[in-house]
């Protein structure tokens, strides 16, 4: 409250005064009324009304979306919870090589892109580790393909694995060609523990059998998009994990 114990100042006070003493003159009343209403709208402080409500948005974000399998709440949740699961194990694997989870040069982190991109962006902000990034891509869905065409990589893998302790991050463990390509160049380099982890298993036949680490859920045989995965280059940028509408995906 402003201005002693009157609401709104000098403005509103004034407004209020001059409406209990209005003179009874048609001539001055009109002008002085529209004055007292002003100040006593127009004038009154913010903070005396309620907050405006939030935006409200009746439509998905993309209409083509079918149903969503996990909401942007699950997903930070779980992702903190990985994130406690590396961080134990990565305490437990330094400490046989007599180092901590603050020391430098130990720790390498390899995120598989493009599709694990959000996912590992939200996962290494929990990770309170002094850790290095070495990205890697690997093409397996080529433009509108709804399955794996096999994996390639189309970067190379960073070379100074040996002796470090190394975790892989993916966005879907589908076919499990795309981890198994990954793992078997890793392991050439030697590294003193090497992890495998992904945001989304899904249930389906491999054509090569990886195990994970972590996962942080497991999902039906369906093709689905959002946080970072995409369809044809889309969806990507959708906060949840979601299932597209069969009509949005041409038969092929």
């Amino acid at each position: 409250m402003s201005d002693g114990s009157f609401p709104g100042g000098p403005a509103r006070r004034a407004g209020f005064f001059i409406f209990l003493f209005l003179p009874p003159f048609p001539l001055f009343s009109v002008p002085l009324c529209a004055l007292c209403v002003k100040n006593l709208l127009f004038n009154f402080p913010t903070s005396y009304y309620p907050s405006p409500l939030p935006p409200t948005y009746p439509t998905p974000m993309f209409p083509e979306i079918e149903r969503t399998l996990f909401t942007k709440d699950q997903i930070a949740a779980r992702v903190k919870e990985l994130a406690q699961e590396i961080v134990r194990d990565l305490e437990t694997d330094l400490a046989k090589d007599d180092h901590s989870l603050q020391d430098e040069n130990r720790v390498i982190i390899i995120p598989i892109m493009t599709g694990a991109m959000i996912f590992v962006a939200d996962l290494i902000r929990e990770l309170p580790v002094k850790l290095s990034l070495g990205l890697t891509s690997v093409r397996s869905y080529p433009g509108a393909s709804i399955s794996s065409k096999g994996a390639h990589l189309e970067s190379d893998l960073p070379d100074n694995l040996t002796g470090k302790h190394i975790v892989v991050l993916d966005d879907i463990l589908d076919s499990g060609q795309t981890l198994a390509l990954v793992k078997a160049i890793i392991l050439k380099q030697n590294p003193a523990s090497l992890r495998l982890g992904v945001m989304l298993d899904k249930q389906t036949p491999r054509t090569i059998d990886v195990k994970c680490d972590y996962v942080g859920f497991q999902i039906p045989d369906e093709f689905v998009v959002g946080y970072g995965l995409d369809y044809d280059g889309y969806y990507r940028n959708h906060p949840e994990i979601v299932i597209l509408n069969q009509n949005a995906i041409p038969k092929r």
